[in-house]
């Protein structure tokens, strides 16, 4: 039976960071932890953050965790657990994007459950440990590209080099403030790379063979909003409607994929395990070619003509044959990237095929390789690979 939960409170509007103090009130967060990155520090987010905190009465202290880095790690989730017991915290701020949300679930996770983080990774069986203690969070992301801030999951590497998923509802944020307003001064290459990961998250979401009508109706409105919009937003980073309609697209790829993703992400996965200073968004774009061709002859996606609606939600027309959308789209994806100035493949970002067979092996394992309308062999993970330099 498909559980179809969508939990967390989100407001979405320029401005909504002033409501951070109240947002916290009602999750009973007295001592907040902001966990953020040098980056969102670095441009000022951050004193906007703790100023919208000021003068809420219950409000009893905020310490900062700002070290989190590009690809959150286990030993970064135990220095800012750290910091979150030296000062008595009773709650998360997540500020930032992905990696600042996912590491805040790290510690909302590991400061309440005990032992290594990998016994309660979603392939080591794990999610059924992660209890109700988990630390409240309150997410608010400053790119438009995981959706982690209404999202059960995250991604952290753990001590063994694995990039691991963990899953469970109470890692679902208790309200999500999403303002573009913070996405304004994204520069044009982040905005690229994490727009790419919001369409990639919409569009494998949408290609998985679960059955879940509401997540596939929210992932293609995401597409279009997504595909739309990209180029301007990153071409005019002040471009407020563009702004809105990429954070859009970005949450609703999150809403949607509790349905499960596929190859994308299995390869992204593993490939940013091995090499955690590969930006994740980027390899996602990298991957969506290949696997898009791969996808089209998994029956669940002709018989629901999920090419045909893909295409038509990038503005390619009515195309009939599922192989020739397919086609059209995996065409239209390698044009986007090359306008967007993000790399022209794998080689380009300096993987080397000799890294293949570990890259393979950790797909495999991850937990969205089951999810793939079409379940992949090891050699059709590496004609991906290639496909992708």
């Amino acid at each position: 039976m498909a559980q179809i939960l969508y939990l967390t409170n989100i407001q979405i509007d320029f401005g909504v960071l002033a409501t951070l103090g109240a947002e916290c009130e009602k999750a009973n967060i007295q001592r907040p932890l902001i966990v953020t990155d040098p980056g969102v520090k670095a441009v000022g987010i951050l004193q906007k953050a703790l100023h919208a905190l000021q003068g809420w009465p219950l409000i009893q202290e905020v310490a900062v965790f700002d070290q989190t880095p590009s690809n959150p790690t286990e030993a970064a989730v135990r220095a800012a657990v750290a910091v979150y017991h030296a000062h008595q915290c009773d709650g998360l701020i997540a500020l930032g994007g992905g990696s600042s949300i996912d590491c805040a679930k790290g510690v909302a996770l590991a400061a309440t459950h005990e032992g290594p983080l990998k016994n309660y990774a979603t392939i080591e069986g794990g999610s059924l440990k992660i209890t109700p203690a988990v630390s409240p969070i309150i997410a608010v992301p400053t790119t438009a590209g995981t959706g982690s801030e209404v999202a059960r999951g995250a991604i952290v590497i753990v001590d063994d080099g694995r990039k691991l998923g963990f899953h469970a509802w109470h890692l679902v944020p208790k309200a999500a403030l999403l303002d573009p307003e913070l996405t304004l001064g994204l520069p044009p290459s982040l905005t690229a790379a994490t727009g790419m990961d919001a369409i990639a998250h919409c569009m494998e979401t949408f290609m998985a063979a679960p059955f879940n009508p509401p997540a596939d109706g929210i992932a293609l409105d995401g597409l279009t909003r997504g595909w739309a919009h990209i180029e301007r937003a990153m071409n005019d980073g002040q471009d407020r409607e563009a702004r809105l309609n990429m954070m859009s697209a970005s949450m609703q790829g999150a809403m949607a994929f509790q349905k499960g993703l596929g190859c994308v992400h299995s390869l992204s996965h593993s490939l940013g395990g091995v090499n955690p200073r590969l930006h994740h968004g980027t390899l996602n774009a990298m991957f969506l070619p290949a696997v898009v061709r791969f996808n089209a002859e998994a029956e669940s996606v002709q018989k629901e003509r999920r090419m045909q609606r893909m295409a038509y939600a990038m503005g390619l027309g009515e195309i009939h044959h599922p192989l020739e959308a397919a086609e059209a789209i995996a065409q239209a994806i390698t044009a986007m990237n090359a306008r967007l100035g993000l790399p022209k493949g794998l080689a380009d970002m300096g993987v080397d095929p000799a890294g293949f067979d570990k890259i393979i092996e950790g797909a495999m394992a991850d937990h969205c390789h089951k999810t793939n309308p079409r379940l992949a062999t090891a050699q059709e993970y590496r004609e991906m690979l290639q496909a992708a330099m």
